[in-house]
């Protein structure tokens, strides 16, 4: 089965759905058109001009990166540019380049679960939550009906659309209570008498109701309603599924292990040639978080959980000296080495995925990418 990058970006959304990206982000589709035909991916950490270069010398289609080779708006595109390089031999051998960065970033799955797995991390959850998301579409309605119609109330409401939860219809909530009211001049009332305050006895239904089916909802019932004014509520409904999505994680070790010993650990893991370590060798750890690329921004975050030692890149002089203050560690394994292991595994992920497809598609994991920092 033919594909377009198109049909590959649709993928790529179920692994990394952009509504997960931060607000300063730029992911997605940096250059190229959605209906291109894809034969051939190729997956790196950035759209260097030598990795633009081989992916057009191997005729891929597609170059999916984790950096975004646009992140702030183009004022011009100067071809002597390294960004406007690259955009003009991409367009030139009609190679699109599409970004998921930090929507990967916090998906389930992605590259922080593919990091802390990676060092013996188990139990992970997000060392930033992402905020609840609105349910797709669905709000919850309550009514408010006087003793002896919740019957009729519950008959009006089940032929609508309301009260659906999965594979069982007509579903809902009765509350007993006591309601409260003063008709004012001019009002009608169904019970009680004009300046009078009213105390009666109650029926709150609530059901779950699709967000666009509201209007019609609340109307159809308000006409087997006995009140003048009808009583009810509408609430946008959060997901309730707290799914492992947002930036950094926090897992435990499967033994207590002393910091240093860790450390090493994770150097010889990594197969790095160094790594940065703050804090007491011997301290104690059983948690541990970690941010893949620039982890100095989630410093309070990490103070904030209850891991001893904190695994990311980019870290700064002073969050050491806040690491040793408050009795913690940290470990710097470096921006690329804490993001460059992201390329094969997306590679094998999104292969597996187009081949039970039946997709027609390869895809390659660019080996040409290094540490732009030398260790001397």
């Amino acid at each position: 089965m033919a594909a377009t990058v198109a049909d590959i970006i649709r993928v790529m959304e179920s692994l990394a759905p952009s509504s997960l990206a931060e607000d300063w982000d730029n992911p997605g589709l940096q250059v190229g058109h959605r209906n291109q035909p894809v034969r051939t991916v190729t997956v790196a950490l950035d759209p260097l001009p030598e990795v633009v270069a081989a992916a057009c010398e191997q005729k891929s289609d597609l170059l999916i990166t984790h950096h975004p080779l646009i992140f702030n708006p183009l004022k011009s595109l100067d071809l002597n540019t390294p960004a406007g390089a690259v955009i003009q031999k991409a367009l030139q051998h009609g190679l699109a380049i599409f970004s998921a960065h930090t929507n990967f970033d916090s998906a389930a799955g992605g590259l922080n679960d593919i990091l802390a797995l990676k060092i013996g991390l188990e139990n992970l959850i997000p060392l930033v939550p992402r905020r609840a998301a609105r349910e797709s579409g669905m709000c919850k309605l309550a009514v408010y009906v006087p003793f002896g119609y919740e019957q009729k109330i519950s008959d009006a409401l089940f032929e609508t659309s309301a009260g659906k939860i999965g594979d069982y219809s007509c579903c809902s909530f009765r509350n007993k209570g006591t309601g409260t009211f003063r008709p004012e001049t001019g009002a009608l009332p169904f019970i009680g008498k004009i300046g009078e305050i009213s105390h009666t006895d109650e029926i709150r239904i609530e059901a779950v109701v699709p967000e666009s089916d509201v209007s019609h909802i609340v109307a159809h019932i308000r006409k087997s309603h006995p009140y003048q004014t009808m009583a009810y509520d509408v609430y946008p409904l959060l997901s309730a599924e707290r799914l492992p999505e947002g930036l950094g994680r926090v897992g435990e070790l499967e033994e207590e292990t002393a910091l240093k010993t860790f450390a090493l650990r994770i150097k010889e893991i990594l197969g790095l040639r160094a790594v940065k370590m703050t804090g007491k060798p011997d301290l104690p750890v059983r948690k541990a978080a970690v941010c893949t690329g620039s982890g100095s921004g989630l410093m309070r975050a990490f103070f904030a959980s209850d891991a001893q030692v904190y695994i990311s890149g980019d870290l700064r002089y002073h969050d050491a000296r806040d690491a040793e203050a408050a009795g913690r560690g940290l470990v710097d394994i470096g921006h690329f080495a804490s993001e460059h292991l992201m390329v094969e595994v997306l590679a094998q992920r999104l292969a597996e995925i187009l081949s039970e497809s039946g997709t027609d598609v390869s895809v390659n994991a660019c080996n040409l990418e290094y540490d732009p920092f030398i260790i001397l």
